[in-house]
């Protein structure tokens, strides 16, 4: 009697295990039950298997919970999923997820930072980026530089105006910190390589001038014709003389037209009124206008005005007269 009890025992027992296994490989086949396309899916840190299959199955996004962690301890993957975002697509199977949360190929985001953006503006695109994590609050600018570790010096034209990409959740400091090390590591590439016959003092005053190179043309095609007039002015002691400098200097107060008024107001950066540098940069410049200044191109030319003609360009001059001509020509339409 025990022996036919325990013999029963058994077929049942095969015929339950015959029916999981089957019922398993048909959950591990079917396909997730997305409501879209694509579901968005953030797996929290510090989340273990058993609740991510608790939370699928509550979703409705798998049948069974259970499945899914002897599926993910069969496989080996259950102790190896990397919190993130990631983004389930419609045909993938319970093993894809398993797959792609082991991965950690979790969902990036972008930002751009402009060449020609100063500080403030970079910032307040920053501060707007939904998928950062921000941190900075109201920082003021020294605070800002303080957590990056540098205190005491000036932000403006730190960072490298780049497309950077990041996953969700990334800190608002932690971008900053790769735009100023990819600042750093691109001004001493191009520093070491520079043509040693330029008069800057060291690598802050490269930047101060491909900041105002920059600025004062949107051709890349110009802008080692600019650098070579702003070095060979520098070098003869005259004063820059350029607009760019006087706006920013300006700060609120310009309206979007300098007067002559404007010129003649004396500010640390008036380029009109005081001769050499501007104290700091006037904003982030990019990788063609560091490369100008550090390789400015050869010439005698001394001044350049806009040819106004929707383009961008400039005309360059020898002399003053010259220029003189080249201004009556091109802005004043004589």
């Amino acid at each position: 009697m025990f022996s036919r009890i325990l013999g029963i025992t058994i077929i049942a027992l095969s015929f339950a295990l015959a029916w999981i296994m089957w019922d398993m490989q048909e959950f591990a086949e079917i396909p997730l039950n997305l409501p879209e396309q694509t579901v968005d899916y953030t797996l929290k840190p510090g989340t273990t298997m058993a609740v991510l299959a608790q939370d699928l199955e509550h979703k409705g996004l798998v049948s069974s919970s259970i499945y899914l962690r002897i599926l993910a301890r069969w496989t080996g993957q259950g102790k190896k999923i990397k919190h993130g975002e990631y983004r389930l697509h419609r045909g993938m199977v319970p093993e894809d997820i398993l797959a792609l949360m082991v991965s950690g190929k979790v969902i990036t985001y972008n930002i751009t930072l402009v060449e020609g953006w100063n500080f403030r503006q970079m910032l307040k695109t920053i501060t707007g980026h939904k998928a950062l994590r921000h941190t900075l609050g109201n920082l003021t600018n020294e605070q800002i530089m303080e957590q990056l570790g540098h205190p005491g010096m000036h932000p403006e034209g730190r960072f490298l105006a780049d497309t950077y990409n990041f996953p969700r959740g990334t800190t608002d400091l932690a971008l900053l910190k790769r735009a100023f090390s990819a600042m750093q590591k691109l001004l001493q590439k191009e520093w070491d390589a520079r043509d040693k016959s330029v008069p800057y003092k060291d690598l802050y005053q490269a930047l101060i001038l491909a900041s105002i190179v920059e600025k004062e043309t949107a051709l890349a095609s110009e802008r080692p014709q600019i650098a070579g007039v702003f070095v060979r002015r520098l070098k003869k002691k005259m004063r820059l003389q350029t607009d760019p400098t006087v706006i920013y200097g300006m700060g609120d107060k310009y309206k979007g037209k300098i007067r002559r008024k404007d010129l003649r107001t004396d500010t640390p950066y008036n380029t009109y009124t005081r001769h050499g540098l501007t104290p700091t940069p006037i904003c982030m410049p990019g990788r063609d206008a560091i490369r100008a200044v550090m390789h400015p191109a050869p010439g005698k030319t001394l001044y350049f005005v806009a040819k106004d003609q929707g383009d961008g360009s400039h005309q360059f001059s020898e002399t003053l007269k010259q220029h003189n001509r080249a201004v009556r020509k091109y802005q004043l339409k004589r």
